[in-house]
């Protein structure tokens, strides 16, 4: 006697998965119209009729994913495929309703909201580019930082924005916030994982740049936020050295103290 194996009803999230394989046979059983206006990628069109050709050409080991509209009768092709021994058939539960509904709602999470769109557009940037450049090799999140601009920098860092993106002068993000002196959005970045103490091509950190700059509140923040005072220029400066200001020299001071202290 032939070998029946059950058919399986799965969710959408397993239905991608089997998709994704890429080596599963797809069957969209919807009238032809349906599905000409939309169908899962590689799905192959067929009525109950065509299920011959299915069965009398197809192993019997081939893993089988059927779809039809909301999932009913897409129920009897499997069970018909079962019946005839095939061991691995999946019946889609919601059917390409559900399915369309899954790749609506990664499309939307892919794509930044239309607010983020237009002002990626506005500024050269393709709508969906949060980690394209312009000139200079900067990003988007680099000029949000530079302009102080919170709600659009925590936008591009959950749209996938390079924290770590570096422009022709080898500096981050978070060099461009300390030049705008915006110590919100320098916690945004540290928040988010940033290197604190990544050095440009002149081997110069953020800290380095804010003391230089007499920049005290930056340099605080960035202490506070794990900036290291230690490292030097290729010609031997340290942030301390290079302290344009009383405010900026104490601070730093502080800070090695600070480290040199016993634990």
């Amino acid at each position: 006697m032939r070998q029946r194996i059950p058919f399986r009803c799965i969710g959408v999230e397993a239905a991608a998965s089997i998709v994704g394989g890429g080596t599963a046979l797809l069957l969209d059983v919807r009238d032809a119209a349906s599905y000409a206006a939309g169908h899962v990628e590689g799905a192959r069109n067929i009525t109950f009729s065509g299920l011959s050709d299915i069965i009398g050409g197809t192993p019997k080991t081939q893993t089988v994913l059927i779809y039809c509209y909301h999932g009913h009768a897409s129920r009897e092709y499997a069970q018909t495929l079962s019946d005839f021994g095939f061991a691995e058939v999946f019946s889609l539960d919601g059917g390409f309703e559900a399915w369309r509904s899954l790749e609506s709602a990664r499309a939307a999470a892919a794509t930044p909201d239309a607010a983020l769109a237009h002002w990626l557009a506005s500024l050269g940037f393709p709508p969906d580019g949060v980690n394209a450049t312009v000139e200079n090799a900067m990003t988007p999140l680099m000029k949000a930082c530079r302009e102080g601009l919170g709600e659009v920098v925590d936008a591009l860092i959950a749209a996938g924005a390079a924290l770590d993106a570096r422009n022709m002068d080898g500096n981050t993000a978070l060099w461009l916030a300390c030049v705008g002196g915006h110590l919100d959005i320098i916690d945004r970045l540290a928040d988010a994982g940033i290197t604190i103490d990544n050095r440009n091509d002149n081997g110069a950190t953020s800290l380095m740049y804010a003391s230089s700059a007499g920049k005290a509140e930056v340099v605080e923040k960035l202490l506070a936020r794990g900036a290291d005072p230690e490292p030097e220029t290729p010609e031997g400066f340290s942030a301390l050295d290079l302290a344009a200001t009383i405010e900026c020299l104490k601070l730093l001071r502080h800070a090695k103290k600070r480290e040199a202290a016993p634990a």
